[in-house]
C-alpha cells in the first residue's frame, strides 16, 4: 500500500505541533523551577508539576459533575428548567423506587457477604499444607471481567422447560434431585439474590487476598500470649484475630460498598435491568441514552454520587485517624 504524502500531511503537521508545544511546557516548567527563589523551591516545584494534571483533573472531572447537576434540574431534552421534578421522580414512581430498592440490597448485602466469605476462608486456609492453591482457586474469578461473567452465569442459569435438555448447570442438578428447572433470572426479587452471586463469586477472592495478608501481619507475639492463656479457637478469632485486622476488613467493606454502588456490567449483561432487577448505573444509562431522558438520566447520577460521598470521607476520615494514631 502506498503512502499518499500530501493526503497525511495535515496529521504530520499537527503530530508536529503536538510535540513541539509539549517541549515547550516542559522547557517553562524547568525554566520556572531553575528561576525560583531558594525560599519558594520547597512548594513551588509541587505546584507546578501538579497543575497539568489538576488542569485534566478539572476538565475530565469537576467542569461534567458541574454539567451533570445542572442537567439534574432539566428536562428530557435539556430545554426547560423543572427544577426537582426529576428527583421527584426518583422518590415516587413505582420503577425508580425498585431501582433504589434493588441497589439498597446490593449494597447491604454484597459487602457483608464477600468480607464474611473472604474472612472466613482467608482464616481457614492460612498456614495449610495447600494454601497456595486454595488462594488461587479463589481468586481465578478476580481475572474475569464482569462482562465475561455474567456471560458464564447467565449459562448456569439457563432454563429449558421440563422434558428438555438442560444446559443450564443449575437447573440440570434440580432435575436430577426431582426437582422442575425454574427461570432464575425472571422471578423477582429472587433474581436480583442470583445476580448478587456472581458478584460475591467474583469479588471473594479480592477479600480473601488482602484479610489473609492482614491475618499474617499479626505479630505472632499477640498470638502467643492469646495462646497461653488459654483462649480457644473461636476466641482467638473474635478477641485477637478480627480486632488485629479491623484496617483491613473496613478497606474492604468500603471498596465493596463503593464498587456495589457503580455496579452496572452483570445487571445489563444478564437481564438489561428488565424483570425489576435495575440498580442505579443501570437505569441511569437507560434513562439518559435509551429513553432519551437526559435529567433524569443526570438526576440518577447525582444521586449515586451522593451515596458514594459519604463512604470515601469515612475511608479518609479514618485513614487519617490512624495515620496520627502512629
Amino acid at each position: 500500500m502506498d503512502f499518499d504524502f500530501a493526503a497525511e500531511q495535515p496529521k504530520l503537521v499537527q503530530l508536529l505541533i503536538g510535540v513541539v508545544a509539549f517541549c515547550a511546557v516542559v522547557a517553562v516548567v524547568v525554566l520556572l523551577l531553575d528561576r525560583a527563589p531558594t525560599r519558594q523551591r520547597a512548594r513551588l516545584p509541587a505546584l507546578i508539576l501538579l497543575a497539568p494534571a489538576l488542569v485534566l483533573l478539572g476538565i475530565g472531572l469537576v467542569v461534567p459533575a458541574i454539567r451533570t447537576t445542572l442537567l439534574s434540574f432539566m428536562s428530557g431534552d435539556s430545554r426547560a428548567f423543572v427544577g426537582v421534578d426529576n428527583y421527584a421522580w426518583m422518590f415516587t414512581q413505582p420503577e425508580a423506587l425498585t431501582v433504589l430498592r434493588n441497589t439498597l440490597i446490593w449494597v447491604v448485602l454484597v459487602p457483608l457477604v464477600v468480607t464474611s466469605i473472604g474472612l472466613v476462608y482467608a482464616v481457614l486456609v492460612d498456614r495449610s499444607r495447600f494454601e497456595a492453591l486454595a488462594k488461587s482457586l479463589v481468586f481465578l474469578p478476580m481475572a474475569i471481567s464482569f462482562v465475561g461473567a455474567g456471560i458464564i452465569w447467565k449459562f448456569v442459569y439457563a432454563y429449558r422447560p421440563e422434558g428438555a435438555d438442560q444446559i443450564g448447570l443449575l437447573n440440570q442438578l434440580v432435575v436430577w434431585f426431582g426437582g422442575e428447572p425454574q427461570q432464575w433470572l425472571l422471578e423477582p426479587p429472587v433474581n436480583t439474590l442470583f445476580l448478587i452471586v456472581v458478584m460475591v463469586w467474583i469479588q471473594a477472592g479480592f477479600a480473601t487476598v488482602v484479610l489473609s495478608a492482614a491475618i499474617k501481619g499479626i505479630p505472632a507475639e499477640i498470638v502467643e500470649a492469646a495462646r497461653l492463656d488459654g483462649a480457644g479457637p473461636v476466641q482467638m478469632f473474635f478477641q485477637v484475630t478480627l480486632p488485629s485486622i479491623r484496617p483491613a476488613v473496613i478497606v474492604v467493606l468500603v471498596t465493596q460498598s463503593i464498587g456495589t454502588l457503580k455496579l452496572f456490567d452483570i445487571v445489563r449483561t444478564m437481564t438489561g435491568g428488565q424483570f425489576d432487577t435495575s440498580v442505579i448505573a443501570n437505569e441511569m444509562y437507560n434513562q439518559a441514552f435509551r429513553y432519551g431522558e437526559t435529567g433524569k438520566g443526570a438526576a440518577l447520577a447525582v444521586f449515586l454520587f451522593v451515596l458514594v460521598t459519604p463512604i470515601v470521607v469515612y475511608q479518609i476520615r479514618d485513614l487519617r485517624l490512624r495515620r496520627e494514631a502512629r
